[in-house]
């Protein structure tokens, strides 16, 4: 059983009266710990192929799966509940919280999720370290360099230990040594941890670390 599959998944968007179609049909089916990089040119369809992995959006027809779960069937509680515990997000911008501690930041989910506070910081400091971070718990966001900042995205993003992990052009604002510096360390964790990793990107560099490269072009895989 694939811990994603999407069948036929089509997605629409209303921009005044133009239709966009984003997705045209797409089959996608991804294993258990996979390393699975999405690429193509800007607007080719890959963030709204994320975002639908990610059921922070429907399709607009077809199907897709999250293990056995059809993600039309469920409603909002549902939805919110399957995000927060099975799936971590890194994004390009990173997103963390500017007046939060690389250590709070890392240890928002599973204040979320209710998790007690001694599990928490125990949790929270062994993900930091995972990801060379243990000395700079304390710092801002703006106390610490674009590859630090998504580092602690990566830390916060795992620290519910998800199955799937979506990252969506995670070297966009880092430069290419710091770039690929990021890459080999989801890499690292997808090979400890046997974590499914689906990232999207246009750089070449960060493709040759995939396990599977999937070409989308005009909404669909080419």
């Amino acid at each position: 059983m694939p811990i994603v599959s999407m069948q036929k998944v089509t997605k629409d968007y209303h921009l005044g009266k133009t239709i966009v179609n984003a997705l045209k049909g797409v089959d996608l089916r991804v294993e258990k710990g996979e390393f699975i990089c999405i690429a193509g040119p800007s607007g080719s369809g890959k963030t709204t192929l994320l975002n639908l992995i990610g059921c922070l959006d429907k399709p607009t027809s077809g199907k897709v799966f999250l293990d056995e779960d059809d993600v039309e069937r469920l409603n909002d509680n549902q939805l919110s509940r399957l995000r927060a515990e099975r799936i971590g997000f890194i994004f390009q911008s990173f997103n963390l919280i500017p007046v939060l501690s690389a250590l709070e930041n890392t240890e928002y989910p599973l204040l979320l999720k209710g998790v007690a506070r001694q599990s928490r910081k125990k949790k929270v400091l062994a993900m930091l370290e995972e990801v060379e971070l243990a000395n700079f718990a304390g710092h801002r966001p703006d106390q610490l360099s674009g590859g630090q900042r998504q580092r602690v995205a990566i830390a916060r993003a795992l620290v519910t230990d998800p199955e799937i992990i979506l990252a969506d052009e995670p070297t966009a604002n880092l430069d290419s040594k710091t770039g690929e510096t990021i890459v080999e360390l989801m890499k690292k964790i997808n090979e400890e941890m046997n974590s499914t990793f689906i990232f999207s990107t246009h750089d070449s560099m960060v493709m040759k670390y995939a396990h599977r490269l999937i070409h989308l072009q005009d909404g669909r895989i080419a």
